[in-house]
């Protein structure tokens, strides 16, 4: 079996765990994997497809890595609409506690409000954001 073929066969094996496992990383090495199943087309010997595969994986996990964390976070599922109705209701604040909560009566059962970040807490109606474990994270109506 040539070299090139078992570049491929690593390489095909790494994209099939990625899509297994959903990690984009993986998927990287299979690029530079495929550098050196390139490589040993062009005749390079084994250290040389080895150099090739290993500055090119590197540097595709590099650049990836740094374009997700130049990315905007997405926005967390909790605040989805589409996932949780509660998101865009609104409800009554009396009063908040010093810690910057608020219980609150919502769809008929005592809740905790917690204010967004930048949120100034006055008695109102606010309107919910998101919803983080058995809390309501809210914002001014």
């Amino acid at each position: 079996m040539d070299e090139s073929t078992m570049w491929w066969l690593i390489a095909a094996a790494l994209v099939a765990l990625e899509l297994f496992t959903g990690t984009f990383y993986l998927l990287m090495l299979a690029v530079g994997l495929v550098a050196g199943a390139l490589a040993a087309h062009l005749g390079l010997s084994f250290s040389g497809q080895l150099v090739a595969a290993a500055l090119v994986g590197a540097a595709a996990v590099v650049i990836g890595h740094l374009q997700r964390r130049k990315r905007k976070g997405d926005p967390s599922v909790r605040s989805l609409r589409s996932v949780n109705l509660d998101i865009g209701e609104t409800l009554h604040v009396d009063n908040w506690h010093p810690d910057g909560t608020a219980s609150v009566r919502y769809r008929g059962a005592q809740w905790t409000a917690v204010l967004e970040q930048g949120q100034v807490a006055e008695t109102g109606n606010y309107r919910v954001t998101e919803l983080v474990g058995n809390r309501l994270k809210v914002e001014k109506a």
